[in-house]
């Protein structure tokens, strides 16, 4: 949490505090003067009835009087405290709502404001790089070698750009319901046989490990499943060591169908684990990050698995790593 965030959190917890101070003050000091309003108006009363001249046998009813008097006071101190409870019951519990709506916004005005820092950064890097190689390629005479290894570095960076903004489009289609989810017939291992091969070309320094079933199919949308299988290799790329091995597979099990992605990366904490899936979401601390990213990948992954009737789960790999499965309910 940066010092603005946490500067206007300060601010707002003592506007907050002191509005509720006053405001419970203004309570109490009603119930006050309106308990002592109401002693004030039975003295008086009592103190008339003392003052009538009444007989022997009025006694009686002068007693009954006086006890209508003290009663109708402990039915008004009744009600004062009852409807002095309520309403501070009712501030409180407005108060709660309040402040939290507030830490809130507070926090996701920061998250978009990262977002919005994270893809300036994520958009300019690989049009830099893209220009820079394109100018190396115009101005020198390069060998074969050369020229294809700068020609793959370029197709990397715009892959990468071109992921990025398939993100954000699609995250902002989905929230406001304007992307209409197909619902066709595709054939899953096909798909992801294709994107792991996408990968391995971009991405050839890595090592790859799959265990595909066959002709697995099912009901969905190929976009937004390419999105979500993207997402989660991408996922596995940043956060593990290039000597390490990617694992992928996908099988049936159980009439469901199970997809996976494995890295042998740093892991992500227990405390963390509930909240990788929150948008604008990273794991770390802000200042410290060096992973690229803007907090929409795995986010979008499950608004697309929850599309598809499909549930997104987070582990720990053994020895180091997560595990990422997804498993839909609707196998075919």
């Amino acid at each position: 949490m940066k010092n603005g965030l946490k500067r206007k959190l300060a601010l707002a917890t003592i506007v907050y505090w002191f509005l509720l101070v006053y405001i419970i003050g203004a309570l109490i000091w009603w119930l006050v003067l309106l308990q002592k309003q109401n002693e004030s108006i039975a003295q008086l009363k009592l103190l008339q009835l003392n003052q009538s001249s009444v007989s022997a046998n009025d006694r009686t009813e002068l007693e009954k009087k006086r006890q209508a008097v003290r009663e109708e006071e402990s039915r008004n101190t009744t009600k004062y405290l009852g409807e002095g409870i309520t309403f501070l019951a009712l501030i409180l519990i407005g108060a709660v709502f309040v402040y939290r709506a507030v830490r809130r916004q507070l926090k996701t005005q920061q998250q978009q404001q990262n977002f919005m820092m994270a893809v300036t950064h994520e958009l300019k890097t690989p049009i830099a790089v893209a220009k820079l190689n394109l100018e190396t390629l115009q101005k020198h005479q390069l060998d074969e070698n050369k020229r294809q290894k700068i020609i793959q570095m370029t197709l990397q960076e715009t892959n990468r750009l071109n992921t990025l903004t398939n993100n954000i489009l699609v995250s902002s289609q989905l929230e406001d319901g304007r992307y209409a989810v197909s619902k066709e017939e595709l054939n899953l291992s096909d798909l992801l046989k294709s994107s792991v091969s996408d990968f391995r070309n971009r991405f050839p320094e890595r090592s790859w490990q799959t265990g595909i079933d066959e002709e697995v199919e099912i009901i969905g949308d190929s976009l937004l499943l390419t999105i979500l299988v993207n997402n989660l290799l991408e996922n596995a790329i940043k956060y593990s060591p290039k000597e390490k091995t990617v694992y992928c597979s996908l099988y049936r099990e159980k009439g469901r169908i199970v997809l996976e992605v494995k890295d042998e990366g740093i892991g992500i904490a227990d405390e963390e684990k509930k909240r990788v899936f929150e948008k604008f979401y990273r794991i770390g601390n802000e200042a410290t990050r060096t992973t690229k990213g803007t907090g929409l990948g795995l986010y979008l992954c499950k608004k697309i698995a929850e599309d598809h009737n499909a549930d997104i789960q987070v582990t720990d790999n053994s020895p180091t790593g997560c595990i990422f499965a997804v498993s839909f309910k609707t196998a075919k």
